[in-house]
């Protein structure tokens, strides 16, 4: 009989996490943790509580799906 296995994401990481990729997770985390639901939600929640796009610009919801597609490779 076959077994599923769990992985838990972070035991597929190639590498630590910076720390802008920290700050962003964190962030983010907070966001959900106050009701936000929607990506424009969460691009004014990150672009009003930081941390600032990764060349200091502010996001877009563009900018912010180009970073989580790259991460998530």
């Amino acid at each position: 009989m076959a077994v599923d296995r769990y992985l838990e994401p972070h035991q597929a990481r190639q590498r630590a996490g910076t720390l802008f990729e920290d700050l962003l997770g964190d962030a983010i985390e907070r966001a959900f943790g106050e009701g936000v639901q929607t990506l424009p939600e969460l691009v004014a929640y990150i672009n009003r509580s930081g941390p600032a796009g990764e060349n200091g610009e502010a996001w877009t919801e563009q900018s912010f799906q180009a970073l989580m597609a790259r991460l998530g490779q």
